[in-house]
């Protein structure tokens, strides 16, 4: 197929308005065609995660309170058992009590996501949240 391919699509018109606003939000340099393939590869990254046996890249950022006992030991653990899935890990100190931890996992998304749900599961963690993205292979 060409990149040159164009199509039309029937909108109800406060839906255009709407979409207009979420262009018009992403800032200057997006228009209403960039807008559309972003949104299109965004599907095909959720598509990717769907496929329980598709290698996917994400990263899990957890709140967590230092004082927590014996917390940094189990989530290093869960880290340590899981290393050949785990591609880095940042850990940050926002204050004098909580931390913030950002891991970037590599692997097949049904295991990614049984790292994050464990490492979500330990008491003392605040809050989670697994972003999915992709290797880029299929976009």
């Amino acid at each position: 197929m060409s990149d040159l391919m164009r199509f039309s699509v029937a909108m109800p018109e406060e839906l255009l308005m709407q979409f207009d606003n979420l262009v018009a939000r992403r800032g200057l340099a997006k228009n209403r065609s960039e807008v559309i393939r972003d949104l299109v590869r965004d599907a095909l990254v959720d598509e990717e995660w769907d496929d329980p046996d598709q290698e996917i890249v994400g990263t899990l950022t957890i709140v967590f309170s230092h004082h927590a006992s014996d917390l940094q030991n189990k989530l290093d653990q869960i880290q340590h058992s899981h290393h050949d899935k785990i591609i880095a890990a940042m850990h940050i100190h926002l204050d004098a009590h909580n931390c913030l931890e950002v891991v970037a996992m590599r692997g097949r998304s049904d295991e990614v996501r049984a790292i994050a749900e464990s490492v979500l599961g330990v008491k003392g963690v605040k809050h989670g949240r697994l972003t999915s993205t992709t290797t880029g292979r299929f976009l």
